[in-house]
Formats: C-alpha cells, structure tokens, sequence
C-alpha cells in the first residue's frame, strides 16, 4: 500500500472545554483506500489516529474541526 499526504504536518492551537488549550500537530493522509488523520504532540508523541468515512476530502478549517471533537471528546473523556 501506498501513502498520499493530502496534508502535510500542520500545527494548531486547540482549545479545551476547561482548562489550557493544547498545541498539536496533525496530518491527513491516503493509505491505499483509506483516509486517515494522525494527530500528536509538539514532543511528536502519538495522541490519536481517526480514520475518515470513505470520499471525506475536505477544507482545512473542517479537518481542525474534526481535531477539535477528537481532542476534546474522544481523547479527554
């Protein structure tokens, strides 16, 4: 299988519902079929990898959008 970046490494500050905000990096990439964004910290520890719906290529703002939910629903509750 092949990897396609369709975005490179972009970094961003989240912010949380309580608390500080979180400064992360992610990555949006193609492997084989299958879209993936890859989301860690500024020390390159993995935080988390979610896997896209099939046909999901989208804007930027909305890519933060859903690192946003990951961060602050899936990863801290």
């Amino acid at each position: 299988m092949s990897n396609h970046v369709i975005q490179d490494w972009t970094s961003t500050v989240v912010p949380m519902k309580c608390g500080p905000t979180r400064d992360v990096r992610y990555k949006v990439y193609k492997d084989g079929s299958r879209l993936f964004q890859e989301i860690r910290d500024f020390d390159n520890q993995p935080i988390h990898t979610l896997e896209l719906p099939q046909g999901m290529t989208l804007e930027k703002s909305s890519y933060e959008v859903l690192l946003r939910y990951v961060l602050v629903d899936v990863v801290n509750s």
